[in-house]
């Protein structure tokens, strides 16, 4: 069985070292025989989370289109920075407008049964650590399934050429291994 998995950074900059994160491992996933799509957030401009702008105008099209897209992977992968230890707020709105149910949707139908693969990147040598311990209950508690591996790429400046190449070796055994663990549980778990 070939699993569909979706890849995006929760970064809207254009050099951003997360967007080469996300880009390499979805090339990796490739290579595992997984069917992926990469995307960028920052082609998915919506306005702030606000039920009374839902009510009076119902989901932004760009809300739909990225709701559509969780709706037809397996799974995805985030590859996120880390803005004051936390989440990027450009992740967090995305997030939030695809878990909003639309017409005769199951709720939260987006996320249940989803597998889920996390990454950090920063040019500290904590590499984004804390921001994906606030993700993963996030992530948890609305049905996803968040694998056990994950990674923060500490001093990421260092870890790519210009290309998005991963440049250190051993950072892209890392990597690699996160996503075929990802690829891994989500076939077992849509088996």
């Amino acid at each position: 069985m070939s699993v569909k998995l979706l890849f995006f950074a929760g970064s809207a900059r254009k050099d951003s070292v997360t967007k080469k994160l996300a880009k390499a491992a979805s090339e990796m996933a490739a290579s595992e025989g997984a069917e992926v799509t990469y995307i960028d957030l920052a082609d998915f401009d919506m306005p702030i989370f606000n039920e009374d702008l839902e009510a009076e105008h119902g989901a932004p099209e760009n809300a739909k289109k990225l709701k559509k897209l969780f709706m037809d992977h397996h799974g995805f992968v985030i590859a996120n920075p880390e803005y004051n230890s936390m989440l990027t707020p450009l992740l967090k709105n995305a997030l939030d407008w695809v878990s909003r149910k639309h017409e005769d949707e199951a709720g939260l139908a987006g996320y249940k049964g989803k597998t889920c693969a996390l990454f950090g990147a920063s040019p500290g040598a904590l590499g984004g650590l804390r921001c994906l311990t606030s993700l993963r209950p996030m992530l948890s508690s609305i049905g996803v399934h968040v694998i056990p591996n994950q990674l923060a790429v500490g001093h990421a400046y260092d870890k790519f050429d210009e290309n998005g190449n991963v440049t250190d070796e051993a950072e892209k055994e890392r990597i690699q291994g996160v996503v075929k663990d990802l690829v891994h549980i989500t076939k077992a778990l849509n088996a």
